[in-house]
């Protein structure tokens, strides 16, 4: 469907891509990864036609038609929100514009014999017919399935767009979007904005999804649930796996340790020829072998390992001195906005030691909540702050809370302590703060850059309660990981408002569930909240739906037919795959036998010069190292495909 084909991207002398290709094809469902600043979201603008490349180029196929949600859009004022979504429609506007105007010239005219009076009939039939291919009749459903599944309740639908926040705008982009049935679906982060709720509606949509899509997100759980391939951004190059994020990790872990040997032979190799250059560089005799293996290393293709620092990186949180048992506890307690009710007579207790995750979607109060309990708002009712209680608290607007006119090492060494001073580096690190970014004035931050950058402080003094508000927002996988251990390893008393459901894995023992104004209470982490979310949707799907015993009954026949078959013809396929990875082994190792007996004969100047003497033994040993390596390649692919099976 679309092709990218030796793709190179330079900004400012510097390679962000090196001679890409690959293809996305029908049913792909493609997770883009990599570090920030690899050039995931460039790579979708250059696809989407939105950005050059230095050269090589990307080939839509024929009729192939691309949508893409990327993550600054310029919002236009004057439409409802059910009005922005049927812009997704304007192909079928189009039609319907054209049906109209047939339709008016039919009841004008009375040439019925005509050959234009027919022709116009001819276009009346094929108009309807397209409408009803692209599913013209279905519109108002599909708006209200989309717009209801993304979190819009039915009263929305006729409210001003520009009376909705940044984040509720998106999700009309969004939606937009997906009515608009692309054939690749380009997404860029597209669960930034998004309740868990509307997350799990996303996932199952895009799970169903006719196209292909590719998308960039740092949500682990997300990319696991939709992708059946991640490709992997690095160094200026992709590696490409068919398989699930979680999958991708380990064998990315299993070509990492292959780099690293690799790297520590190719080293040893390097410094063997060095030292040989010196040795016999100043001797005339020898002078011409010293310049042949200076011209080897030369033309040798030097190994790059990406480093995975972050993940052995410990950062913890310190507590201090301890609280009270009773954390805050919270009486009829409200809050309104005006005529808004937020919260609506809540009553809760929080005692020391507690894990808690404010859930729900955007506008229910979980921010307010947590700012209430800050002591940042005021409210109706009673809400006691215990002994002791000391918070530190992590907003997700970040504006005003620091010296604009510092830097960003010096802001963290100004409120560093005796016990933290020498780690503020390591810190800073761990949240992306790295090389020449430290000496950034706070003034130039991005948004996402001084949350970061309060989240380091926070690491930085004890606290015995932690309240954080969408802590991971800006943060990359390995820099949400390092948050996480942290995190597991803190003894106080923490409430976690996030969206994130794998970083929320393991973190809580209690969820709190705004909805309408009220707080509802779920013992258990959050996987099992999710269970129950899954239980009651599903409950309500039985009373709706009418079912037919009898197809039931035989369609479980032949699903039990089919997966018969199905399994069978797996266990034959996985045989298969067994039988060709372990011949393909052993010509691995036959030829691995060779180069070595290659190299051991090349590390002297008279096995040297014996070889020179050999005609064509050069190139036996270079054919033999091309030959390696294309049945490594063969052998990374068919265990690919095993471990997909398995």
């Amino acid at each position: 469907m679309v092709s990218i084909n030796n793709l190179t991207v330079e900004f400012v002398g510097k390679t962000l891509f090196d001679s890409i290709s690959f293809t996305v094809d029908k049913g792909n469902r493609i997770g883009l990864v990599g570090r920030n600043g690899a050039g995931k979201s460039t790579l979708l603008k250059i696809i989407s036609k939105k950005q050059e490349s230095t050269s090589g180029n990307v080939i839509v196929l024929g009729e192939v038609r691309v949508g893409y949600l990327e993550q600054d859009i310029d919002f236009i004022d004057g439409f409802t929100v059910k009005e922005e979504a049927e812009k997704a429609f304007s192909e079928l506007k189009d039609l319907e514009d054209k049906i109209n105007y047939i339709n008016s010239q039919l009841a004008e005219r009375t040439d019925y014999e005509s050959d234009s009076y027919m022709d116009l009939i001819h276009d009346l039939n094929e108009f309807n017919d397209k409408i009803e291919l692209l599913g013209g009749n279905s519109i108002q459903g599909d708006i209200e399935k989309v717009l209801k599944g993304l979190g819009f309740k039915g009263e929305d639908f006729e409210r001003q767009s520009n009376e909705f926040s940044g984040g509720w705008r998106m999700r009309i982009e969004l939606a937009k979007l997906l009515l608009s049935k692309p054939d690749v679906l380009l997404l860029d982060e597209p669960t930034n904005h998004l309740d868990i709720d509307s997350i799990m509606w996303l996932e199952h949509f895009l799970q169903n999804y006719n196209g292909s899509v590719v998308l960039v997100s740092h949500d682990k759980m997300f990319l696991d649930n939709v992708c059946n391939r991640t490709i992997e951004i690095s160094l200026g190059k992709i590696f490409d796996y068919k398989a699930s994020y979680t999958k991708y990790l380990h064998l990315r872990e299993e070509r990492y340790e292959k780099q690293v040997q690799s790297k520590i032979n190719q080293d040893k190799e390097i410094k063997h020829t060095e030292d040989l250059i010196e040795k016999f560089r100043y001797k005339a005799s020898k002078a011409s072998f010293a310049q042949s293996l200076i011209k080897k290393l030369d033309k040798m293709d030097r190994i790059e390992v990406e480093g995975f620092e972050n993940q052995s990186m410990k950062l913890k949180f310190n507590v201090g001195q301890p609280s009270g048992k009773v954390i805050c506890e919270a009486t009829n307690l409200s809050k309104s906005y005006g005529d808004n009710l937020v919260l609506s007579n809540i009553n809760f207790l929080i005692e020391r030691g507690s894990k808690i995750a404010f859930v729900g979607q955007n506008g229910q109060g979980k921010t307010t909540l947590a700012r209430m309990i800050n002591l940042e708002l005021q409210y109706k009712g009673e809400l006691k702050i215990g002994h002791n209680v000391d918070i530190g608290y992590f907003a997700q607007n970040q504006s005003g809370l620091f010296d604009d006119n510092i830097t960003v090492l010096q802001t963290l060494e100004d409120a560093a302590d005796e016990n933290s001073r020498t780690k503020v580096r390591d810190i800073l690190g761990a949240f992306l703060f790295k090389g020449e970014d430290v000496d950034k004035k706070v003034k130039v931050l991005s948004g996402g850059e001084r949350g970061r950058l309060s989240l380091a402080k926070l690491l930085l003094r004890p606290h015995n309660v932690l309240i954080l508000d969408e802590p991971t927002n800006h943060l990359d996988m390995n820099s949400k990981e390092v948050l996480k251990e942290a995190l597991k390893s803190y003894t106080g008393t923490l409430i976690l408002v996030s969206h994130d459901r794998d970083f929320l894995q393991g973190l809580s023992d209690k969820v709190y569930e705004f909805k309408n104004g009220i707080i509802k209470e779920h013992l258990g982490d959050i996987n099992f909240f999710m269970e129950q979310k899954k239980m009651e949707d599903m409950r309500l799907l039985a009373k709706k739906e009418v079912k037919n015993v009898h197809n039931s009954n035989s369609d479980v026949l032949n699903n039990s037919k089919k997966e018969w078959k199905q399994t069978r013809e797996e266990e034959k396929k996985m045989k298969r795959l067994k039988n060709q990875i372990k011949n393909i082994e052993k010509e691995i190792s036959k030829l691995e036998g060779e180069i070595s007996n290659f190299d051991k004969i090349l590390s002297s100047p008279e096995g040297y010069d014996n070889m020179i003497s050999k005609e064509g033994s050069f190139d036996v040993y270079e054919q033999n190292k091309k030959s390696l390596k294309e049945l490594e390649g063969k052998w990374e692919a068919l265990e690919c495909d095993l471990e997909e099976l398995n």
